[in-house]
């Protein structure tokens, strides 16, 4: 089969470039994604995300190596493997990063990403319910709104915030980020609004895009130097699909370098040592992983508003599911992490290098741990660190894991201001608001010095799923892709998600790869006249 275009992986950013290129009725694209359709109750459901880390068949359960930061753990890294990608199983808060994360990628020669260059893009995408000014959008596919019904612990967490200093903002993503308050979400009328809901499933009746799932990408072939073909598996049968113009790997921060990689496209004695002919050398696919570390403060609190397991609990539950299948209303409209804040780890900082996110239920393991009672967690995450990992071939076997070494918590910096961010975020859990209603756990509360915070960070820490980097753009020898997010060395071919991000974002990251790929949309159509 031969298309125009050919997207491999269909996350937000595919989603997105399908969208848009076959806005054009004269071209063709094909989407591939190796999971199934986006069908399962579980992603429309915003409270579905509970259940996310034991649902195998859409949520991809990767693991990280050993982490020498994290004293000898392994992390766990999971990924969205269906239609929508990880925007179908993420905590759905729209935040977009700070003005002065992309005049740093610009800064790091990468024309055109600037504040001043990405913020139109942020607003093509952006269809904001509440605000209209010269920050948002109004008429772009993905909505943004605020939390049908807000937990009063979330508001309770904003008033705790607002006593312990910090000022209360109505909008992280209009002229400053720093303060708290509650967390705008991509949903529409009680339901997710993932990337597949808003750019894909409007368009699916095109003639001109093919959407195919459960198909795994092996590699890319070159003809000639120049990217043409994708091989695939589908259904324990191995074809060829072939691209007239283009092909964009759209795998994400993890399987894009896996990708490039399995093709010959990477370091080279990486790739002899694995047996895999090199077709273009570029040392850097791999390279700069690096992603937010977090670890979260728990309290409990014996009041049945919160989410728990308990009797009460359950048939708290067993009422939301009723509500939500009936109306799309209630409990089950919420996305747990609803409010949060982003502040200085000191005064020494130019700009917020922590985030927090307040969960309206007491968060173990990444949920995989039932916990029983009632109470709230708060997670502390380092906005912009400074250690940086790897992305390895473990198997030339497509279905294979990569190797993830993130290397957490390896620079010393990074220690530091996590120290100083847990400390700050213990004034908000002991202020009034909160603490009339629950204390913080005691595996936290006893530790007061930084040698006592330092291993219990070790301990706990992991990743706040934002892996960015593996195939960073830029013009050194260590750049993956150009500004325009083609793959140095070889013609036709393009990467376009997280993995090109020479820096991670300072907050969530679903928005800005849906920026990012709007962006390159329109990069790929100039370069087709």
């Amino acid at each position: 089969m031969e298309f125009d275009y050919i997207v491999v992986g269909a996350g937000s950013a595919g989603c997105v470039l399908a969208a848009r290129l076959s806005e054009d009725p004269s071209v063709t694209v094909a989407l591939l994604e190796a999971g199934p359709p986006d069908t399962s109750p579980l992603i429309h459901c915003p409270a579905g995300i509970a259940a996310m880390p034991l649902i195998n068949s859409v949520s991809q359960p990767l693991s990280t190596v050993p982490q020498e930061g994290l004293l000898g753990r392994t992390g766990y890294q999971p990924r969205g493997r269906t239609l929508g990608g990880s925007s179908s199983t993420n905590a759905m808060v729209y935040i977009r990063g700070q003005h002065a994360d992309y005049d740093r990628w610009a800064a790091m020669g990468n024309p055109g990403w600037g504040w001043a260059d990405v913020l139109p893009y942020f607003r093509k995408a952006e269809h904001n319910e509440r605000l209209s000014d010269d920050w948002h959008g109004q008429n772009g596919p993905l909505n943004v709104a605020e939390l049908q019904s807000p937990n009063v612990f979330s508001k309770r967490f904003v008033e705790a915030g607002v006593q312990a200093g910090w000022a209360h903002n109505p909008d992280f993503n209009g002229a400053r980020q720093d303060g708290v308050g509650l967390y705008q979400v991509t949903h529409k009328n009680g339901e997710r609004f993932s990337a597949a809901k808003a750019y894909l499933t409007p368009h699916r009746q095109r003639p001109n895009l093919q959407v195919m799932t459960g198909v795994t990408a092996q590699r890319i072939v070159l003809e000639g130097g120049v990217a043409r073909q994708v091989q695939v598996l589908q259904g324990g049968s191995q074809r060829s699909l072939r691209a007239r113009r283009e092909i964009i790997v759209s795998g994400g921060a993890f399987q894009s370098p896996a990708l490039l990689m399995r093709s010959g496209l990477g370091p080279g004695a990486h790739l002899q040592a694995m047996g895999v002919a090199t077709q273009c050398d570029l040392p850097g696919v791999g390279e700069n992983l690096h992603d937010h570390p977090d670890v979260v403060l728990v309290a409990d609190a014996p009041h049945t508003e919160l989410f728990g397991v308990s009797p009460m609990g359950a048939w708290h539950l067993l009422q939301g599911m009723w509500q939500w299948r009936q109306q799309r209303k209630g409990l089950l409209t919420t996305n747990f992490a609803e409010a949060g804040g982003f502040f200085k780890s000191s005064p020494e900082q130019a700009r917020p290098d922590i985030q927090l996110h307040f969960v309206v239920g007491k968060l173990v393991n990444h949920g995989r741990t039932p916990s029983w009672g009632h109470g709230f967690s708060l997670h502390v995450c380092l906005l912009q660190p400074q250690s940086r990992g790897t992305v390895r071939l473990a198997s030339t076997d497509a279905n294979a894991s990569p190797l993830i070494d993130p290397r957490f918590l390896t620079h010393a910096d990074d220690m530091a201001q996590m120290i100083a961010g847990v400390r700050q975020a213990r004034r908000i859990l002991q202020a009034p608001a909160l603490s009339a209603y629950g204390r913080e756990s005691r595996a936290s509360a006893s530790l007061h010095n930084d040698a006592q915070l330092s291993q219990w960070i070790r301990e706990n820490a992991d990743t706040i799923y934002h892996p960015v980097g593996t195939c960073r753009m830029g013009s050194d020898p260590l750049a993956v892709v150009d500004a325009q997010l083609r793959v140095h060395g070889v013609p036709g071919l393009r990467v376009v998600d997280a993995s090109v991000m020479p820096c991670v974002p300072s907050g969530n990251t679903n928005a800005p790869t849906i920026m990012l790929a709007e962006k390159a949309a329109d990069l790929i159509k100039a370069a087709a006249v």
